[in-house]
């Protein structure tokens, strides 16, 4: 079988944009944002998934249902789906619980047979102490 130049030419190219391309561009990313939680830090970094549907009624703080929070804290990395309940944006897989209803003291919870609150407060991260 002999293989053409142009297949080798597509296939080349192919190759090129899988590998280089980064498998998280379905996600896009914000700012991360660090906490103290029980003491110990705490990284909340907000996702934008993919979304189907156009005109989602509820959309609020700039996301949307298919959006997601990583909470990065005792050696886990927690992926959390935004739930769709109203008002400012919660983030619950039925097990952990996030919502800044104050940005500086977010409400962080883990449920295992009874609620499990965790005490959150914001900390500078180390940009914020440049101009």
């Amino acid at each position: 079988m002999k293989t053409t130049l142009p297949a080798i030419f597509f296939t080349f190219i192919f190759s090129l944009l899988l590998f280089t391309s980064p498998l998280m561009s379905f996600a896009s990313t914000t700012a991360s944002q660090n906490f103290r939680c029980d003491g110990d830090p705490l990284e909340a970094i907000a996702y934008k998934g993919a979304v189907d549907a156009v005109g989602i009624p509820n959309s609020n703080a700039g996301t949307l249902p298919g959006d997601f929070i990583v909470l990065r804290w005792h050696q886990m990395n927690l992926q959390i789906p935004r739930t769709n309940n109203a008002g400012v944006p919660s983030y619950s897989d039925g097990r952990w619980w996030w919502q800044a209803l104050d940005p500086n003291h977010p409400t962080f919870a883990q449920l295992r047979r009874k609620v499990e609150n965790y005490s959150c407060e914001s900390v500078p991260s180390l940009a914020d102490n440049f101009p």
